[in-house]
């Protein structure tokens, strides 16, 4: 798989506490500059880079993030303001303690609520893969594709572990076809990346495949 093939399906991100708007405009610069299908960024700094970049490259946000539980009223205000603010994007974290409790009906709703609240904009939800049994993790599979998001998402790369090679073959597997799926938090290499596409991801949550592609681009390769 060519290397520009992978850029394009990696969300460029950065969610540091500590992102100031000179890094966020660097990510920026480097979505435009390596094709990625967007940059993954806090919302409190949507608005100023989508009227930086304007059409030349998606801007998503994380919601809800990176523990899950506030309210789904919270919720949807972070994603409707968002979306006014000029996010193409949305990635939300279920109430993993309903998860936990086996509320898939009221995990369900909410998600269904946020969609509503993206105004057509896509929604991927983050279900937080390492703090689920496998269980848990198919019956999460059929809240995201009951519930009319985009994308089901391993994880937030905030908590123990990020995506797996087995979840992502546990998602390919279990969710509706319309569903795709999107590997977040450790992708660290083109192997684990191209991996990760053939076992069905869509999107890879990463920045170091840029990262790469600028060191081979440094020594003449890329």
């Amino acid at each position: 798989m060519e290397l520009k093939d992978i850029l394009a399906k990696c969300d460029h991100t950065l969610l540091a506490q500590t992102a100031t708007w000179a890094d966020i405009k660097a990510i920026c610069d480097d979505g435009m500059k390596y094709a990625t299908a967007s940059v993954c960024i806090p919302a409190s700094f949507v608005k100023q880079a989508k009227d930086y970049v304007g059409e030349k490259l998606a801007i998503c946000t994380v919601i809800g993030f990176p523990n899950g539980y506030a309210t789904t009223a919270a919720k949807c205000f972070m994603a409707s303001d968002a979306v006014d603010n000029g996010a193409d994007e949305v990635d939300m974290v279920i109430n993993i303690g309903w998860a936990k409790e086996g509320k898939w009906a009221e995990i369900t709703s909410e998600i269904a609520a946020i969609k509503a609240a993206c105004k057509g904009k896509l929604l991927k939800v983050i279900i937080e893969t390492c703090l689920l049994t496998d269980e848990e993790k198919i019956a999460l599979c059929k809240c995201v594709s009951d519930s009319g998001a985009d994308y089901i998402k391993t994880s937030t790369g905030f908590s123990k572990a990020g995506a797996t090679f087995a979840d992502v073959e546990l998602f390919a597997a279990h969710v509706a076809p319309h569903v795709k799926i999107k590997a977040a938090g450790g992708i660290s290499s083109i192997e684990d990346a191209e991996k990760f596409i053939a076992l069905g991801a869509d999107r890879l949550g990463t920045s170091r495949i840029v990262k790469i592609a600028k060191g081979l681009e440094n020594d003449g390769t890329y």
